[in-house]
């Protein structure tokens, strides 16, 4: 049983540079019911020409959602200018991700977040919030298992709770979990309201994790992470929101575009189908 929602985060086509409406094509082509769009292909689609009323009614056409959008805002960095630059962009960018239909977009610990206190993260969460919720966009917290600070599933957790945001939601890697130390352990007691996507991947023993990077990912199944536990723990959680395959590949041996999509398609749902009589809710 697959108990979740198939999305393609549109990292895993970088090789094939399609422009966005290709991204979408392939994504509902290939039988993925979301996807993850980048702000910058976005910018580069209306920077040749493209509107955001055409893409809004493209992607209406293909009948797939726009589940998150990937962006980069400092909105938690060290210098109080460079954050406010980061929350002016984010308000632009939001703002035209609502006109497409994309209700939520990623908010990575970007930018210099060294030393930072997490009690002051979850302040500088709070300010993006405010401004994504006024643009009708919810900000998925989430952590970079390279990350100076807010680097692991505990650190997300509390400045969660910490920032007074009602019903923040987590964006959860198990390549960020893995490279920022967090066990599976680390999930238990986290509820399904409070999973806002989950990106899947995997990634093989070698090179080892500290010195692992993101083109090291390899299709679910292919690698060393327990896919089986952690679709089960989501699970058990109640989650059945979206699975967003994120790769970084630089090529699929000689895959098209729609056969990388196909193929990763496959495999999500092998690595992350659970038994009927395994873990339940």
């Amino acid at each position: 049983m697959f108990p979740f929602k198939p999305a393609l985060n549109t990292s895993t086509l970088i090789p094939f540079a399609l422009g966005v409406k290709e991204q979408i094509h392939t994504a509902a082509k290939a039988g993925y019911q979301g996807i993850e769009l980048w702000v910058k292909d976005i910018e580069t689609y209306l920077g040749e020409g493209g509107s955001l009323q055409e893409l809004k009614r493209y992607i209406s056409d293909t009948g797939i959602e726009v589940v998150n959008a990937i962006a980069f805002w400092a909105w938690a960095d060290r210098d109080a200018d460079t954050r406010t630059q980061g929350l002016q962009q984010a308000r632009r960018e939001m703002e035209m991700l609502a006109a497409i239909g994309c209700q939520a977009a990623a908010a990575p610990p970007y930018g210099n977040v060294e030393g930072i206190p997490l009690v002051q993260m979850a302040e500088a969460y709070a300010n993006l919030a405010g401004i994504a919720r006024d643009q009708g966009v919810e900000p998925f917290l989430e952590f970079w298992g390279r990350a100076k600070q807010l680097n692991c599933v505990s650190d997300a957790l509390y400045v969660a709770q910490a920032s007074g945001v009602k019903d923040t939601k987590i964006l959860l890697d198990p390549f960020h979990m893995y490279t920022g130390g967090s066990e599976l352990s680390s999930l238990t007691g986290i509820s399904g309201e409070q999973i806002g996507i989950v990106h899947v991947n995997d990634y093989p023993s070698n090179p080892p994790r500290e010195l692992i990077g993101d083109q090291d990912r390899v299709f679910p199944g292919d690698g060393v992470m327990p896919s089986f536990d952690f679709a089960s723990q989501l699970h058990d959680s109640g989650y059945n929101g979206f699975l967003s395959l994120e790769l970084f590949r630089e090529d699929y041996e000689g895959r098209s575009a729609i056969e990388t999509a196909e193929y990763g398609l496959i495999k999500m749902r092998k690595a992350y189908s659970i038994s009927w009589t395994g873990s339940q809710r």
